[in-house]
This record gives C-alpha cells, sequence and structure tokens, in this order.
C-alpha cells in the first residue's frame, strides 16, 4: 500500500503494482520489463524516478544485496537477509535475531543501535548440493530450520 501522504500518481502506483506482480526482490530493470508487458512505451527513467519516491516514502525498501543492483520490495518492517551467492536466493532474517544482536551490543559493548542492516553472504542448502546451479530470478528461498544439523565442510 502506498505511504500516507505521498502524492498517488498513476506512475507510482503502477511501479508498485509491479513490484507486488513480481513478488518483490525484483531490480528496477526487472521492473520496466513488467511494466513494458502492458504499456510498451513506459519510459525507464519514470520507473527510476517512482521507485525513489516509493523509497523515500518507506511504501517499498531498496535492498542492497551485495553485489548488482538494488533490488525493491513492499516495505514490511525491517528487512535483513541471508543471500546465497550462487543461486542469488533470498532468505529474510529473523527479527527476532537481530534484536538480539543489538540488546547484546548495548549491553555488553555499551553501543546503541540507530539502524540496523543486516545482509549475510553465503551458500544455501540447494546449492551446496547442486553446484554449478544458476537461478534465472533473485526469488525467496524457503524457510526451514535443520535443528541439531549442521552441513559438511
Amino acid at each position: 500500500m502506498l505511504a500516507p501522504g505521498m502524492r498517488r500518481t498513476a506512475q507510482r502506483t503502477m511501479v508498485y503494482n509491479a513490484i507486488v506482480r513480481l513478488g518483490g526482490h525484483c531490480t528496477a530493470e526487472e521492473i520496466a520489463a513488467e511494466l513494458h508487458k502492458t504499456k510498451p512505451g513506459f519510459p525507464r527513467s519514470t520507473v527510476y524516478r517512482s521507485l525513489e519516491a516509493l523509497t523515500a516514502s518507506g511504501s517499498v525498501y531498496a535492498a542492497h544485496l551485495g553485489e548488482g543492483p538494488t533490488h525493491y520490495e513492499l516495505a514490511t518492517g525491517d528487512h535483513h537477509h541471508a543471500v546465497c551467492q550462487v543461486c542469488g536466493g533470498v532468505l529474510h532474517i529473523q527479527e527476532e535475531l537481530v534484536n538480539s544482536l543489538e540488546r547484546h551490543l548495548e549491553e555488553s559493548h555499551r553501543f546503541r543501535p540507530v539502524r540496523t542492516e543486516v545482509l549475510v553472504v553465503g551458500v544455501c542448502d540447494a546449492c551446496s548440493r547442486n553446484p554449478g546451479r544458476k537461478a534465472a530470478r533473485r526469488h525467496t528461498l524457503e524457510h526451514v530450520h535443520h535443528e541439531g544439523t549442521r552441513p559438511a565442510s
């Protein structure tokens, strides 16, 4: 949903809806391609200006997921990610883990976090089992807990 008080233009609404259709973690180029399906003349510059306004208003979150372009997703609270460096899959890190880290910094180091952005880069389970696999588009990884098991080194 577009942020309250934000000027609602047709272009911003179309860009926002494209992110909804793409499911998040999409680049400006992917958003432009999605819009070109129904609006072939939709200017790429309008996509970038709309993303800037949507991000500034808090409607959309701009995620910097390691190397490569910025990815956009709907703003639904804080966003912390683990990213597979092989397939580009994204896993959202649970907020309580980040809260625990912030408490540790405050209590043990007298360091008061103002803003926390967590990005962990590694290799997901599927890619560690199937080397050479590459996803066509960044996707959300399944949030599975493997209690008491560790991957082979």
